[in-house]
């Protein structure tokens, strides 16, 4: 494996740990203390006021080099719209949906967004593997209908969700800005786009709530996952390739159901199994393209 390779996987493996942990951080903030609005004000305010000596240094500015649909759906995709729909989700479905319905779907969205706007081809291995992930997610979504679940309304804003991160991994290469830069523009102006909303809602309920639950919030939303998440999923997608490194995201469901087994005391259903038997060996099929050629549209 090459020193860049390296890099790539060990990027992809933080991200997916620090996703893990946001889910289980905002499902817990969204049935406890916060609202949407609480979450996602400390899941971008927090990292915009960390990383402003990137943005004042280069300035808002559109980098000359970048289509603006790349800037626009690097804003949606990774910013304040795709957190909102995360968040919200976690109002209405558990932990374990989180991670099956948002991270398991974005390497088949990835795929999809790569084959018909970039003509990227899919591989044989990696298209089996993306068809176990795929699999697992239908078996879980039947398994709940059965049981009489009612996260459907979560389970489609996090699927909305899923769109998006991958409208995020594939117009990144595109803008031409360093992780960083990245992480500093989407935290930025999502930041901007939340002060019209706080006006409108009024003061926020994180003034009111607990310190230790604003702590742990600010921590886990703003720094955890606003700076070293975003960052890490990043360069992942700048030493991989958007396709390859959406698939680190399929072990999140995995980490979540169990965390949430742990953590929140949500029960590991039969569904979850299955979904956690398909999708670990799916992953392992469709990383074949890790060892496959080095292009990144593979």
């Amino acid at each position: 494996m090459t020193r860049n390779l390296i890099l790539g996987v060990l990027a992809a493996l933080a991200a997916s740990l620090v996703a893990s942990a946001w889910q289980l951080a905002s499902r817990h903030g969204a049935t406890v203390t916060f609202g949407p609005l609480d979450l996602a004000l400390m899941r971008y305010g927090i990292p915009a006021l960390l990383l402003c000596p990137l943005y004042l240094k280069r300035g808002f500015e559109v980098p000359k080099t970048a289509p603006k649909i790349a800037l626009v759906l690097l804003v949606l995709g990774g910013g304040l719209p795709f957190g909102l729909l995360v968040i919200a989700g976690a109002q209405w479905a558990p932990a374990s949906h989180i991670g099956v319905f948002m991270a398991g779907s974005i390497p088949l969205f990835t795929a999809l967004g790569g084959r018909v706007f970039k003509g990227h081809t899919i591989s044989r291995q990696h298209l089996f593997g993306l068809g176990m992930i795929a699999c697992g997610m239908l078996i879980f979504a039947i398994g709940n209908v059965g049981a009489g679940l009612s996260t459907w309304r979560g389970d489609l804003l996090l699927l909305a969700a899923g769109v998006l991160w991958a409208a995020y991994s594939l117009s990144f290469r595109l803008t031409k800005l360093t992780p960083w830069e990245a992480a500093a523009f989407v935290n930025g102006w999502s930041s901007i786009l939340l002060v019209p909303l706080v006006l409108i809602a009024g003061v926020p309920r994180l003034l009111t709530a607990p310190w230790s639950d604003v702590a742990l919030q600010a921590v886990g939303q703003g720094v955890v996952a606003g700076v070293l998440g975003l960052v890490a999923y990043t360069v992942a997608i700048a030493r991989l390739g958007p396709a390859r490194a959406s698939l680190s995201t399929a072990l999140v469901p995995v980490m979540t159901a169990l965390g949430g087994s742990w953590v929140l005391n949500e029960q590991l259903t039969v569904p979850t199994l299955w979904v956690m038997a398909l999708i670990a060996p799916g992953i392992v099929i469709a990383g074949g393209a890790l060892s496959a050629a080095r292009s990144p549209a593979r």
